[in-house]
């Protein structure tokens, strides 16, 4: 269900064995398959607390990133394992949306070289890799070298963060926005707008529905910023998660 009458009062977080774990009143939290809902650290228990806090009335699911990235981490509904996983996300590459450019109309060509040369460069020189951009309905022509580093890279995540870069690739159609993303090179704002760069072009000379926009626009920021954030908060280095905290 979408919504569901809001059935609990407080909510809270408590340690077991296998990490932590979220309490609405005396009931401890289970998954869409009943599994007990926990997650490796008390930031990331902390989020999600937060979103069952947050909810008024009615609980919506669908505004819930972080709890649902936390059932599909415990879950695995798609019963993958890690090097499934990576091949996913490294897959995304010969499709991604920075890579693939126009001819026509030139005021829309030169707008992509303006704005995803610059991270494009940015990947290459951060993974010493080959990446480029193509006009043709194929798309770049990937190196297998470049392909092997990605895998290698994500390879040094965890299987819950893996899942939440995954997440954010699929929201952004772009592996590179991504990682630039993770990695804090660009914003939440400036990914989204750049992996919706042709949209907004469009917009900016036919205009836009009023609502329907904008409602997109914050729906893929909270997708993307979640997502980021689930990473972080899943890393395996205390570091990252003690300065996320300080922040």
């Amino acid at each position: 269900p979408l919504e569901r009458k809001r059935f609990y009062q407080n909510v809270s977080i408590s340690q077991g064995e296998g990490g932590f774990e979220i309490n609405l009143d005396h009931r401890k939290l289970k998954t869409p398959q009943a599994k007990l809902f926990t997650v490796p650290s008390e930031a990331l228990a902390i989020a999600v607390a937060t979103e069952w806090d947050s909810q008024k009335d009615t609980i919506k699911f669908y505004t819930m990133h972080l709890t649902t990235l936390c059932n599909t981490a415990l879950d695995n509904p798609t019963q993958r394992n890690k090097t499934q996983l990576i091949r996913a996300a490294v897959k995304f590459l010969e499709t991604d949306t920075v890579c693939y450019r126009v001819e026509e109309p030139p005021a829309l060509a030169e707008l992509q070289r303006n704005e995803w040369d610059p991270v494009v460069a940015w990947a290459e020189e951060r993974y010493n890799v080959a990446i480029g951009s193509s006009t043709s309905i194929l798309g770049p022509n990937i190196p297998a070298s470049t392909k092997e580093t990605f895998v290698s890279h994500l390879a040094s995540y965890n299987m819950w963060a893996l899942q939440g870069i995954e997440y954010v690739i699929t929201q952004l159609k772009s592996l590179i926005l991504s990682m630039g993303l993770i990695d804090r090179h660009i914003t939440v704002e400036k990914a989204v707008l750049l992996s919706r760069l042709e949209e907004e072009y469009q917009i900016q000379r036919w205009g836009n529905v009023e609502w329907a926009h904008d409602y997109d626009l914050c729906e893929l920021r909270a997708r993307a910023a979640a997502g980021t954030l689930f990473v972080h908060l899943c890393s395996e280095s205390s570091t990252v998660k003690h300065k996320l905290l300080q922040d």
